[in-house]
């Protein structure tokens, strides 16, 4: 399998080491780092389980990686832990604030594998062999100060840095804040929209009190009118509460007729009929053919 570009340090202890002649050299234990130019110069592997002996690999040995084995050529060199303990390095170093506090410890790094840069550490609030735990990203440009065992810099708390992996809890905590940033949007909206409203209604409640009520009769109707003004006559003043007319009038009143209304005529009474054809005045029936 090829080499990546990069590479977390973590990634490469985990793996167990096996050199080109086929020999297995044990898991990774610690790596080996160059702290003033944040260079990572190798790592160290435990080859057995009981002894104090440790072999020390250079980065550019490593040949290729698979899933649970790192490929190395070239004899490592002997070393014993206690001499691995005096090494300077910056992991599991303490990471403190611009106030002095401690936010954090320095557990890993991202390795540039043809140079051994190391592009940016890891760092975590609690222990770093707990599953799940939460990792921020920190470049060696904001560091201030570094001394073994401890890492300075100028931040005010970890959310100052970017989140790399976070856990459960974080993660929670992450929602909530979003969560709660969007209900203050929300109700700051609502809440404008609510004055706009209510400004509207203000400003139509004060139209509808400056206008006249709509049933207040106008003054004027009601004041005496001028001596000096005609009143206006009123049709209405002849006419009856019954809707009859004065008997003055009533007695003048005649039917318009029209003048050219001729009562239709019987033909026994026409005036050119004969007189004994002409029907008696007294007679409202034919007469009696028996009498």
């Amino acid at each position: 399998m090829p080499l990546p570009q990069q590479l977390l340090l973590s990634d490469l202890l985990r793996l167990r080491v096996r050199c080109d002649q086929g020999l297995e050299h044990g898991a990774g234990l610690v790596g080996w780092m160059h702290p003033p130019v944040h260079r990572l110069l190798g790592w160290a592997s435990k080859p057995s389980a009981f002894g104090g002996r440790r072999l020390v690999w250079r980065l550019n040995q490593l040949r290729g990686l698979s899933e649970l084995e790192a490929m190395v050529q070239g004899e490592p060199a002997e070393t014993e832990q206690t001499i691995l303990d005096r090494l300077p390095t910056l992991f599991e170093a303490a990471l403190t604030g611009g106030d002095g506090t401690v936010l954090a410890t320095v557990v890993d790094a991202a390795v540039e594998l043809r140079t051994g840069r190391i592009l940016h550490y890891l760092v975590a609030r609690s222990d770093p062999r707990l599953p799940g735990s939460s990792r921020w990203r920190l470049t060696p440009d904001r560091i201030v100060d570094q001394q073994p065992g401890l890492v300075a810099t100028g931040l005010a708390g970890l959310d100052d840095l970017p989140l790399a992996r976070a856990s459960v809890r974080q993660e929670l905590l992450r929602r909530s804040r979003r969560w709660r940033d969007q209900m203050g949007e929300e109700t700051s909206r609502l809440r404008g929209q609510f004055q706009q409203v209510g400004d509207r209604f203000e400003e139509r409640l004060e139209g509808w009190l400056e206008e006249p009520r709509w049933d207040d009769p106008d003054p004027r109707e009601h004041a005496d009118p001028s001596p000096l003004e005609p009143r206006a006559s009123d049709p209405l003043d002849d006419w009856d509460e019954d809707g009859w007319l004065e008997p003055e009038a009533e007695r003048d009143y005649v039917p318009d007729l029209e003048p050219d209304f001729e009562p239709e005529l019987e033909p026994d009474d026409h005036p050119d009929a004969p007189a004994d054809a002409r029907r008696r005045p007294d007679s409202g029936r034919d007469p009696d053919p028996w009498v």
